[in-house]
């Protein structure tokens, strides 16, 4: 669809990437935004998330003079942008500086019409440290985030990428900074325990260090450095491989299962009966990641058809749509899934991560 003429005029203070009026029969709306909003924060740098909006909006035209945006187009995609001014408004009103993601991620949660708004799940906070805010980014991760206050035990289920194990944490890290819990506990399993592990060289933990090291990353954004070792000898945060969570109950404890489709079943029924009084379990993993030896069957696969429908317990699936990293990373996801998806069912089953 051609967009309407434009005339030409010397660029404005706000700098905008395109100036003018638009044609007369085209719908057209005027937003005023409000003069304690410094319009270079609702633009970006270099007019970015204006150009971010034109993207997204291609058959509209918007314009901005001054503190107002002239936006033409259909009354649909016009009231969308309107819309979307209003949710970034908030965003910013919240302290939230704006970035080309967020926009996109608010555009997107506009179309599809869900029932929270986009600022609701962008101004989310669930731990800050060190000037550093810890938030969900996509209407998937507040709602597992959610579900992690709601539930005992949460299963969350997703590709990587999508702030499983990040968002568990922090939930993990809020919870013992309110005194909800006394401690917090990382596990994961080293599945290579039974191969090729003793052919590494040093001690115990220097052998299981690499398959701890992913959580020990995640708890120095969200903990200071300086005291994560005071905590672990004193026993207030502990990692550790699965193997170390047999025999014990956990009372007043937030704890994380890591890399859970590479447990067997026995494994995973193991875990979740270390659970006690006072504590909170979050399961994390993906079943189109494992890394078990063929024929051993995952436990995060089948645990599903066990506990599902059982009260205080709740699957939280995360997709594509829900990777923060680079946004290649859910083009990759969803080209791998498809690629899968077409693959047979019993190669699909014996294939391990590269």
């Amino acid at each position: 669809m051609t967009e309407p003429p434009t005339a030409t005029e010397p660029p404005t203070a706000t700098g905008a990437a395109r100036l003018g009026e638009a044609a007369p029969h085209v719908p057209q709306h005027t937003v005023t935004i409000p003069d304690d909003v410094p319009m270079v924060n609702l633009l970006g740098p270099r007019d970015e998330l204006l150009r971010t909006m034109e993207r997204q909006f291609p058959h509209v035209s918007i314009h901005v003079r001054g503190n107002e945006f002239r936006v033409a187009g259909s009354s649909s995609e016009v009231a969308l942008v309107e819309r979307l001014l209003d949710e970034l408004l908030v965003i910013l009103d919240a302290g939230q500086p704006l970035n080309r993601d967020a926009v996109e991620r608010s555009i997107q949660m506009l179309r599809e019409q869900t029932k929270e708004r986009p600022a609701d799940v962008l101004t989310m906070n669930i731990v800050s440290n060190r000037g550093r805010t810890i938030r969900p980014k996509t209407l998937g991760q507040k709602r597992y985030v959610e579900a992690i206050d709601e539930n005992t035990i949460v299963f969350g289920i997703g590709p990587a990428g999508t702030g499983k194990t990040y968002l568990a944490m922090a939930k993990a890290v809020a919870a013992l900074q309110a005194k909800r819990v006394n401690r917090i506990i990382l596990t994961r399993p080293a599945v290579e325990a039974g191969e090729r592990l003793g052919f590494l060289p040093g001690t115990l933990n220097d052998k299981i260090d690499p398959y701890l090291r992913p959580l020990y990353d995640a708890l120095h954004d969200m903990v200071d450095p300086e005291s994560i070792p005071r905590l672990m000898a004193a026993g207030t945060i502990e990692v550790a491989p699965l193997a170390y969570m047999r025999g014990r109950t956990l009372n007043d404890a937030f704890i994380i299962l890591d890399e859970a489709q590479n447990t067997s079943p026995e494994q995973m029924k193991m875990f979740l009966t270390r659970l006690g009084f006072g504590s909170t379990m979050v399961v994390t993993g993906d079943v189109t990641q494992v890394d078990l030896p063929g024929g051993v069957q995952s436990g995060l696969r089948v645990v599903r058809g066990i506990l599902e429908g059982i009260d205080d317990v709740h699957f939280a699936d995360l997709t594509a749509d829900d990777v923060v990293r680079h946004r290649l990373v859910g083009a990759i996801v969803d080209a791998y899934g498809r690629w899968d998806a077409a693959r047979p069912a019993d190669a699909r089953h014996t294939g391990r991560r590269s």
